[in-house]
């Protein structure tokens, strides 16, 4: 495999921009399947050509650099050739060999990392068992592009909790629900097939107890491939009906709750302390290694996130709709870094920036 770079001039630069952006292409491939790992994409080159990529496919299985320098159909290239990493390498024993022990091995004539790794047990060692050989190591390229594409990773390496993924639909007229709670159909189907697409993507999913007494959700993938999220439920006093489809055993499930804890197939039943906060609830997801979380609602709980701060990003699809009176949607503090149509309806994205 040869592809040949665009020139753009003889600019050194330029070529290091150019293949660390197809590495972070590559990365994205991963998205919903290596969770809690990091999204990570590497680019091999030589002479301006690239003799081998890839990308962290699957958690617990290779990753991004002993994937590239596998599709290299000519080795002996490698001492002359720059490789291009979006994450660090790892330098430690996981499921897998450490990549940085790989590289030194290959004998890899220049490294280029776009971001250091947080995990601390990673943390500049990788970058530093690399130079200790001898190869040149160029850090920090594209890194807060980088760190974006990341952000679930680092958000949980940092502040220790999962990334929050705020999610509602509300009408023109700014309702979240009718008063008898029913919130069908706010958006159109493009709208709710991207949320469908959104579950994949993200490690966990969260209603509170009207939402999952009243829409009764599956909070499944169904209009999208990939993986379903683990499913989350507040129920305080049990009081939800098992026949709701959140019971349905049909993938794994966790119901937060001040009375018992038991488990019954999928379905765990996870007691904590009565008067629990939500912090208490991204407590044990943090010791579940569960990287991200998606808040669907209901409006009650949207809002506790809000108002506690605990939030990352918030995506509202606002509907060609009207409902008069009704529950009225959480209002969130300044204004959307993004918005785009689909087809009717209009989806803001907003960015916590605390």
């Amino acid at each position: 495999m040869q592809t040949n770079i665009p020139r753009h001039g003889s600019d050194h630069t330029t070529q290091d921009l150019f293949f660390m952006r197809r590495a972070m292409e590559l990365a994205s491939l991963g998205l919903g399947q290596v969770s809690p790992n990091p999204l990570v994409g590497c680019v091999i080159v030589h002479e301006g050509q690239v003799i081998g990529e890839g990308y962290h496919e699957r958690f617990g299985q290779a990753h991004a650099e002993p994937n590239a320098i596998a599709s290299v159909a000519n080795k002996g290239l490698l001492p002359a050739s720059t490789l291009y990493v979006t994450l660090e390498p790892c330098a430690h024993h996981g499921k897998t060999p450490p990549c940085a022990d790989l590289i030194v091995r290959q004998q890899l004539g220049r490294v280029v990392v776009g971001a250091v790794d947080s995990n601390p047990l990673v943390g500049g060692k990788g970058i530093a068992r690399i130079e200790q050989a001898g190869i040149s190591v160029v850090t920090g390229l594209l890194e807060p592009e980088i760190r974006y594409q990341n952000r679930r990773f680092f958000t949980q390496m940092e502040k220790k909790r999962p990334f929050i993924l705020l999610k509602w639909a509300q009408t023109r007229d700014g309702f979240i629900a009718r008063t008898n709670y029913d919130s069908k159909w706010i958006s159109n189907p493009l709208s709710r097939q991207l949320v469908h697409r959104w579950r994949a993507e993200e490690s966990a999913i969260l209603v509170g107890t009207h939402t999952a007494q009243y829409d009764n959700p599956r909070l499944n993938v169904r209009d999208w491939t990939g993986k379903n999220p683990l499913r989350l439920v507040i129920d305080r006093r049990l009081r939800l009906s098992q026949e709701l489809h959140l019971f349905d055993d049909s993938q794994p499930t966790l119901i937060y709750n001040e009375k018992q804890a038991k488990q019954a197939g999928q379905t765990e039943w996870v007691r904590l302390n009565e008067d629990f906060g939500l912090q208490h609830l991204l407590d044990d997801l943090q010791q579940r290694n569960i990287q991200s979380l998606m808040v669907e609602g209901g409006a009650a709980l949207l809002r506790d996130f809000i108002g506690q701060g605990l939030w990352d990003e918030a995506r509202v699809f606002t509907g060609n709709t009207h409902f008069g009176l009704g529950i009225p949607a959480p209002i969130l503090p300044g204004f959307p870094t993004e918005q785009i149509k689909l087809d009717q309806d209009l989806l803001q994205t907003y960015t916590n920036h605390e």
